[in-house]
């Protein structure tokens, strides 16, 4: 069994662990039973799990009830980088190993439902995982491109949490909850869009300090043309939203940014994945 699934961008600045977008990148997990227990990978994070300790590996045992499987892992996703490369893997090696709820799988893995809604379902999604793990598909227009900047830097999720408060003041709350619901009409039609929308004040003004390009980068995404910029999921990877015609125009600001800052990484210009989970 191959099971293909795209990476995925999460929060999209006010959706913080509710919105996420499937990009196309992709990450393929192939399974077959075997005799003992054996794993291979290419692309990123090649070699640096090929054990029983390789969490796809372990999600597999998990769904088979024994490791007598032969995996092979080939994934164009960065690690640690906030696109969703752990819950794309998770996804992947249930579908492979023959799991009923993969997303269920996903959102225990990663702790949140939307990067794994996202690689199953593809396109724009919102998910809860309190409670019952419910996604839902949403509208997105297809004249908006993703411009990702990811660095070399790795910024893991668990340190980028550690700095988020306990509580939010009442009036942020509230800005969020406004941002996201203009952010939702925006994606779904680019013509309504409005400046502001992709603004967040829940989640990354406190992880601004963990990253000294962040702030500037994210500004000089959008004084280049992009419609809104964020983070991607908890970084380090940043993501201007802009149309078709501007996207080239950003993705060259961005790589100018770098050289310029001396932060060594990757522009790439990307479209949103509308199949999510393919197999074969």
């Amino acid at each position: 069994m191959l099971a293909r699934v795209p990476a995925s961008s999460a929060n999209l600045g006010p959706g913080f662990d509710a919105l996420a977008v499937a990009l196309t990148l992709y990450l393929e997990v192939t399974l077959e039973a075997a005799d003992a227990f054996a794993i291979t990978s290419e692309g990123f994070g090649a070699g640096l799990f090929d054990d029983e300790r390789n969490l796809g590996a372990r999600v597999a045992a998990d769904v088979l009830g024994h490791s007598n499987f032969v995996m092979h892992v080939k994934s164009e996703i960065p690690l640690s980088r906030g696109l969703g490369s752990s819950a794309a893997l998770a996804v992947a090696a249930a579908v492979a190993a023959g799991a009923t709820d993969p997303l269920a799988i996903g959102t225990g893995i990663d702790g949140h439902a939307e990067n794994a809604a996202a690689s199953l379902l593809g396109g724009l999604v919102v998910a809860r995982s309190n409670g019952d793990v419910v996604a839902r598909s949403l509208a997105l227009d297809d004249d908006w491109r993703f411009v990702v900047v990811i660095p070399d830097e790795e910024l893991s999720t668990d340190d980028a949490r550690d700095v988020l408060p306990t509580q939010v003041p009442f009036d942020d709350a509230i800005h969020n909850l406004s941002s996201m619901g203009l952010l939702l009409a925006g994606l779904a039609d680019h013509d309504a869009w409005v400046a502001g929308a992709m603004d967040d004040v829940l989640h990354q003004p406190y992880r601004m300090g963990l990253l000294s390009f962040a702030q500037p980068l994210l500004t000089t995404l959008r004084d280049s043309g992009a419609s809104g910029s964020c983070w991607s999921g908890a970084g380090s990877t940043m993501l201007g939203l802009a149309t078709s015609d501007r996207a080239e125009d950003v993705a060259r600001a961005a790589r100018s940014f770098l050289h310029d800052q001396g932060v060594a990484g990757v522009v790439q210009v990307l479209e949103a994945d509308r199949t999510g989970l393919v197999t074969n």
